[in-house]
């Protein structure tokens, strides 16, 4: 696996490295990386292979928890609001 072509900044390396790195920091680092992952590369595979080449990690490290948060599953988008939320029936 070639984890130049899915962390090419290597942020994600770098979260790993940082003793003390907190979670906020860790979410920050996740979303500068997703902003710039390339449009063809599926972010799931790409979550998958990172937590695969960092598995040796606590399980508790913040950015293993955020990458793990990356695969929950995207909530249902529903409409909310309009007209029809403001005029009673």
């Amino acid at each position: 696996m070639d984890l130049s072509k899915i962390d090419r900044k290597g942020l994600i390396r770098e979260a790993y490295r940082i003793e003390g790195i907190t979670a906020g920091e860790c979410r920050s680092i996740f979303l500068d990386w997703a902003i710039n992952l390339p449009q063809s590369q599926d972010s799931h595979e790409a979550i998958t292979q990172l937590l695969a080449a960092y598995g040796d990690m606590p399980a508790d490290h913040p950015m293993t928890v955020v990458l793990n948060d990356g695969l929950a599953a995207k909530p249902k988008a529903t409409r909310r609001g309009g007209r029809k939320a403001r005029v009673s029936p």
